[in-house]
This record gives C-alpha cells, structure tokens and sequence, in this order.
C-alpha cells in the first residue's frame, strides 16, 4: 500500500519562502546593526570634534599667572556660565590637579576621581567616555599643551553630559528598525509573489497529472519551461508505454487463454465417447477417466478464471478513465433481468449519480458482474444495491449486493476472499466469480468484505479506490 506524505511535509515553494525569509532576516538585521554601529561612531566623532572646538574656546581666551588661569572676556559658549548645564570646562596639570573650572561645573563632580591625574602627551587629544552612578553617560576631550614660557604642561578637558547625543541615537535607531521592518515585510510579498510565478509551471504539471488521472485528458499537454521540458516529455512517454504494456498484457493473455480452450474442448468431447466403451476389453479404465475428467474440469477452471482476468487492467490505474457507477450498474441489472427472467427476480436499488469510479470500465462490469450474477443465482426473490461515495469528498466508491438466498457458509467465507487463492484451489461447483472480484479489488486497493445479509442470504460489501 502507497502512502502519501504530503500532508506532514512543506510544499516547495514553502521551503523556498521560509529559506529566504531566514536569508533575508538575517541579511537586514546585520545591516541594521551595522548601520547603528556606524551611526554611533559617527555620533560620538561628532561629540569629539565639538568638544575639540570648546578647548580651542577655552585656549583663545585664558590667561596664566602664577600658575593661575583667569579669563580676560566672557567665555563664548554660555553653557561654561551656566551651572549644572551639562558642558564643564577644567584647566589642570598632574602636579597640581585642577588649576581651574567653569562656573558651570562648581556643583559637579566627576564620576572617574583619577581624570586629572592622568598625564596628557602635549600636542595630543584624548577622548572619554564615562557613566556616573546614577548610569548618566558623559562625554571627555582632553588637550596637552606646553605654555608660553616652554616649561609648563597642562592638559585643557571639556566633559559634556552625552543625554542629548543618545536621545539622537535612539531616535535614528527607532526610525532605522522601522523602515528595515517595512522593507522588510515588502520584500517578503515581493518574494512570495515571485515564488509563485517561477513555480507556476509545477503547479501547471500538478494540475494537469490530476486532470489525467481523473479521465479528463490522457497526456500533458502545453508549452513547459525548457529545464521541465524533459521531465513531462519522460512522463508522457511512461504514461503511453504503461497503457501499451497493459493491452499487450490482456491480449496475451487472452490469446493463451483461448488457445489452450480449444484443445481442452476437443479432449472434453472424447471422454463421454471412451466411458461408453466399457466392452473393449479393458482398453480403457473408467476410474482413470474419472479422474482425467475431474482433471480437465480444473484446468477448464483455470482457462476461464485467466480469461476473465484478461479483461481487466490489473493494476489499478489511476490513469483510466472515470466511470459513471449508477450507469454501468444498470446495465448489468437490466441484463441480469433478461437472464434470470424464469426466477422473476425483484431488485432494490439505491445508486448515487455523483459516484464515480476511478479506473478501466471493464474492472468495474467485471466486479459487479460476478456479484450480481451470483446474487441472482443464489437469491431465492429479492437482490438489494446500494452504490454510493464513501464520502461527500472521497474518490472511493462504496458498494453493497444482498441476496435472499442460502448465502455463503460462514467457514467459506474468508477462504473465497484470501488475496491470492489459485482457481485451481476452488471447490466443485463454487466458481472462481469472487476469486476474481478480490483480485480487481486488490489491484485498486480496495477492500471486500462477506457477510450475512438482512434479507438471509449473503452480502458483499466492496470499497474501491478506498486508499488512493
């Protein structure tokens, strides 16, 4: 039995969209971060360099004596005047600390005590950053100069509170994950969008494999795209050899069959012409023509059992075409009436128009022939039909035959429907109807089911295309 798989596994194209998806994720969180990574410098280089131009400020306007720095005009940038207004000038050497302080950083106090200490290279700037213990960012320039007299160093610092350049930060990177998330969600329709038209000529294959396999056409057709050109060209090529090797296979078949029934014939004729000759003189035994005769009707058997098998596809194909159910059973019932006209047989039928079976029409007339045939064979007035879907979305076809007769007996039921009994193994006068029916039902997956019915004799359930 074939399973399918399809429903536990994702379909191409949703590999596809969740493979890029990843690709794409992963592409626009990495620029994102690099983009944040490049604004940042950027932020804090331009911090620099405005700090950098507050001690070039500072050295225009200071004055030194005696190791004092005072300020001959007002300071430029108010902020110096301005307590507590975030940017805070310092003049100071390693030997004496802070030699001076704006107004504006009388109250402060710097959250790293060894700043000052720290000896700056004349000529060179160093940049800083700092948390205090409140977690309040600041930014640190400091400059080494060497002083007019060409003895003394000192090292001009300017601390600017950093909340201003980080609210900046935070408002660019709100903006940049903003846009990326819409890019990238655009992307993403752009994507499914192009997924499904560079797919369309697979689901065009789909499409028309399933419009074969209904009945409704029997090759592919259309113009594919080169890289799939090949492979429909190789199914069609399958598809034709299989229904060739099918013909070839019920046409030899038939013909072996035929061909061995005329020389058993001949034989079955000259058996009755030997056992009347029972006077000559013993030339011929009548037990061993007893049992040459029992031995021909087995092979007789057997030649009828493979011919009905001849006309049958034997596989279960769903390339066949599809079958109306109710049509093809009517036709046998109307036949069957003409046959078993002496028995004056009433029928009860209950037939779904709608239900269709999937395959060759002679697999169908094969199976239903024999049930019937051996419902009105066996029915003692009354035969019963049901033929319905299995379901209201089912392919499978759903049959039932009931019969007033004696039915089968209870040990024999089980042993006419054992997949694969010989018709060689049938008993006297059973038949091999049924032997047959299993194996067409088989060949569709199916199932066959006997039973006892409610009207006393003997009813056979079957379910076609039941797991396809």
């Amino acid at each position: 039995m074939t399973t399918s798989v399809r429903e536990s596994s994702y379909s191409l194209q949703t590999r596809l969209l969740l493979a890029f998806s990843v690709l794409l994720f992963f592409f626009l969180g990495l620029t994102g971060v690099i983009l944040d990574r490049a604004f940042i410098n950027s932020v804090e280089g331009g911090a620099s360099e405005s700090l950098q131009v507050q001690i070039y400020l500072l050295l225009s306007s200071a004055e030194e004596d005696s190791g004092e720095f005072y300020f001959l005009e007002d300071l430029r940038e108010p902020r110096f005047s301005q307590l507590n207004s975030g940017l805070y000038g310092y003049i100071s050497s390693t030997a004496y600390g802070v030699l001076w302080r704006s107004d504006s950083a009388r109250a402060f106090t710097m959250p790293n005590s060894d700043f000052f200490q720290e000896r700056i290279d004349v000529g060179e700037t160093e940049f800083r950053r700092f948390e205090d213990e409140q977690g309040e960012v600041y930014f640190a320039l400091s400059y080494g100069i060497l002083w007019e007299d060409g003895i003394s160093e000192y090292s001009f610092s300017v601390v600017e509170n950093a909340a201003p350049y980080y609210s900046e930060i935070a408002s660019f990177r709100a903006s940049l994950w903003y846009w990326l998330g819409g890019v990238a969600v655009l992307l993403l329709v752009i994507q499914f969008l192009l997924l499904r038209w560079g797919l369309l000529p697979l689901r065009r294959i789909a499409n028309d494999l399933k419009k074969i396999e209904s009945g409704q056409d029997d090759m592919l057709h259309g113009n594919y795209p080169r890289e799939l050109q090949g492979v429909t060209d190789n199914l069609n090529l399958l598809i034709e050899t299989e229904r060739k090797q099918q013909s070839r296979y019920r046409t030899t078949l038939g013909d072996l069959a035929h061909s061995l029934k005329t020389p058993l014939a001949v034989i079955g004729g000259l058996i009755p012409k030997l056992s009347n000759q029972e006077n000559q003189a013993n030339v011929v035994d009548r037990q061993q023509l007893d049992a040459v005769n029992e031995q021909l009707e087995r092979m007789n058997q057997i030649v009828s059992y493979q011919l009905q098998r001849a006309v049958q596809t034997g596989d279960g194909s769903s390339l066949a075409k599809h079958v109306n159910a109710a049509q093809v059973v009517g036709k046998i019932i109307d036949a069957l009436k003409k046959v078993y006209a002496d028995k004056n047989m009433q029928v009860q039928s209950t037939m779904d128009n709608s239900a269709i079976f999937y395959g060759d029409e002679r697999d169908l007339m094969e199976v239903m022939g024999n049930i019937m045939d051996n419902a009105f064979k066996y029915g003692a007035g009354r035969v019963a039909v049901e033929i319905k879907r299995l379901d209201a979305s089912a392919r499978g076809l759903h049959i039932i035959v009931e019969d007033d007769g004696a039915g089968i007996p209870i040990e024999k039921q089980d042993y006419v429907l054992q997949r694969g009994a010989r018709a060689d193994t049938l008993v006297q006068g059973q038949g091999i109807g049924l032997a047959v029916v299993t194996d067409i039902v088989n060949s569709y997956e199916g199932q066959i089911n006997v039973g006892d019915s409610d009207l006393g004799g003997a009813r056979i359930e079957v379910r076609l295309n039941a797991n396809r």
